[in-house]
């Protein structure tokens, strides 16, 4: 009984652990590859706490043999492949979409988003940053289009003091669109590959509560943060293209399209085609592949000295595996408390604490201010599977606590900077302090967190 309960010990203080990187100067990567392995060898050597579990006594009841160490240990192993096998296709698509935007972007495709949203009035740029943030979000996810936009800011906005405003809003306004998105937030996508919202479902039912939670910080922001008719201190600098001369035009645009309509596309493939979505992100990182080599093959001089635009150079230079580290940490860690039997018991003890679904979903919003939306999210998909009982219960497909719980989740990381991989990537970026953002954003993203939250309740008694 003590590894049962030292394993939820162990992930709580991995999580905190994640959550006070700087102060422990531990890369929260390292801290949740250590919780996983940690939670994983505690299941393996101690097979009682699996023995005990639902799953277990379901696999065991069609086994040929009778329940002893070996089967259990058998059990754990397949069960194990299994979740490693689900948690590969997230981190695949979280890599291929990187590398996807980094060619977009090393091929200019983004350089035009300056130029758009160059202004020297700061309440209209406000406005033009926050909704190039909002969708840029939806479409590409809310961790790159947060770089993309900061890239931009820092040509348009060259005085440091105008700049950090801009790039605290441009974090609220991201997760704001990956919040209505399927592919907008990771979180967003652990509900989609795990069968608890389908992607049009999302769309139609969270677009207007996320707008919301976007146009209530920004106007907000547009009559206490900036002074009517002010101008910028320094006039925006909108940068040349210096692979203009060296890209053919027509590729450029290709490539660009090809990006970006492949990220696009990968809902509609999974819902007519049923291609999973890793699969569909990799047949557009294949196509954006292939059309780049024969590009360099046909444009073999003019290109001699744009090596690093190949799509070899983008996978070794770009692809974050830091990144996908720390999610594959997480996510099996999460998968062990599944197989040990604490995620059920957790559930079965906080729906009794908070019967309200809403509430609940509210509350692990504003958690994930502090600790990682993934893990929480990873942690209640463990919790509560999927109703197959009633089509009005919250937790059948499409089921209100899931859609809440996607806008909630990543939203909710808009209250403190270290609270969405958006944030603490502006963050380090910029160089915003925590103090910083909570004295002059934290209201605001509150403002639009809890007005969001409330469109959406009202919607759902309409819908």
């Amino acid at each position: 009984m003590i590894s049962f309960y030292l394993m939820p010990v162990i992930f709580v203080l991995g999580i905190l652990g994640i959550a006070f990187e700087e102060q422990i100067k531990i890369n929260k990567t390292a801290t949740a590859l250590l919780t996983c392995v940690l939670l994983w060898a505690i299941l393996l050597i101690d097979t009682s706490i699996a023995s005990r579990t639902e799953g277990f006594l379901q696999y065991i009841a069609h086994a040929t043999v009778q329940s002893g160490d070996t089967e259990v240990s058998d059990y754990l192993s397949l069960r194990l492949t299994e979740h490693l096998g689900d948690v590969s296709g997230t981190l695949f698509f979280v890599l291929c979409s990187m590398v996807l935007v980094s060619t977009i972007d090393s091929y200019g495709g983004f350089k035009s988003v300056a130029s758009i949203v160059a202004t020297t009035n700061k309440r209209s740029l406000l406005w033009r940053v926050a909704f190039a943030s909002f969708f840029f979000s939806a479409f590409l996810d809310n961790l790159a289009a947060s770089i993309v936009i900061i890239a931009v800011l820092r040509k348009l906005v060259p005085d440091t003091t105008d700049r950090m405003k801009y790039a605290c809003m441009s974090i609220i306004a991201c997760n704001a669109g990956g919040s209505w998105s399927p592919i907008g937030d990771v979180t967003t996508l652990l509900l989609w590959n795990n069968g608890r919202i389908t992607p049009y479902y999302q769309i139609f039912h969270l677009i207007i509560p996320a707008l919301i939670s976007l146009i209530v910080p920004t106007l907000l922001a547009h009559f206490f943060l900036f002074k009517k008719g002010v101008k910028l201190r320094q006039r925006p600098n909108v940068p040349e293209d210096e692979m203009y001369d060296i890209l053919p035009h027509r590729a450029r645009i290709v490539v660009f399209m090809l990006g970006i309509l492949s990220l696009m596309l990968v809902p509609i493939w999974q819902t007519f085609f049923d291609v999973p979505a890793f699969m569909g992100v990799i047949f557009g990182l294949v196509l954006v592949w292939i059309y780049t080599e024969l590009m360099f093959s046909r444009y073999k001089k003019r290109l001699r000295e744009a090596t690093t635009l190949r799509m070899t150079e983008q996978l070794n230079n770009n692809a974050d595996l830091t990144t996908i580290f720390y999610f594959l940490g997480i996510l099996m860690s999460v998968a062990a408390l599944i197989e040990g039997g604490q995620l059920a018991v957790a559930s079965t003890h906080v729906t009794k604490l908070i019967p309200s679904t809403g509430l609940l979903a509210t509350i692990i919003g504003v958690l994930s201010s502090v600790l990682d939306n993934v893990a929480l999210v990873a942690a209640v998909l463990g919790m509560y599977p999927v109703d197959a009982s009633g089509a009005l219960s919250p937790f059948v497909l499409n089921g209100s606590f899931w859609v809440f719980l996607a806008y909630c989740a990543v939203n909710g990381g808009s209250l403190l900077i270290i609270g969405s991989a958006t944030g603490v990537t502006v963050m380090g970026l910029e160089g915003i302090s925590f103090g910083y953002y909570l004295k002059r954003f934290s209201l605001l993203a509150l403002s639009g967190y809890l007005a969001g939250a409330l469109a959406y309740q009202l919607q759902s008694l309409i819908f």
